[in-house]
């Protein structure tokens, strides 16, 4: 079922920062970028990372982990992993690159509500 759930006031939310809600089990990474407001899954699709403690410059998001990078937007690849050489080409090999889940967020009554599946 695909419904609207409240993560946040939008107060709680500062410009240029994230945070990540746990929603029935699901971890759910909101960032705030100027007055836009994205969510994705919290989770790098790379090596399962946690993007809420990962940098956040613009709209693109870097995993701590690997330094796998994603377009907040709409969740494609800006790089897989800061790896050169073999160890990248095997790592693309084993664990394809993969665009993040990206889920639809809206402001209402300054509440930050998120699109879950």
């Amino acid at each position: 079922m695909v419904e609207f759930v409240e993560v946040a006031l939008v107060d709680e939310l500062d410009d240029g920062n994230m945070l990540m809600s746990n929603i029935n089990g699901q971890e759910i990474l909101v960032a705030r970028v100027g007055d836009n407001y994205y969510g994705a899954d919290n989770r790098c699709p790379h090596m399962g990372g946690n993007l809420s403690g990962g940098k956040l410059e613009g709209t693109i998001v870097t995993c701590p982990r690997h330094h796998s990078q994603f377009d907040l937007t709409d969740g494609h690849v800006i790089r897989w992993t800061d790896w050169t050489g073999l160890k990248l080409t095997a790592a693309k090999i084993f664990k394809s690159p993969r665009p993040l889940k990206t889920h639809q967020v809206k402001i209402k009554e300054d509440k930050i509500w998120v699109m879950i599946d």
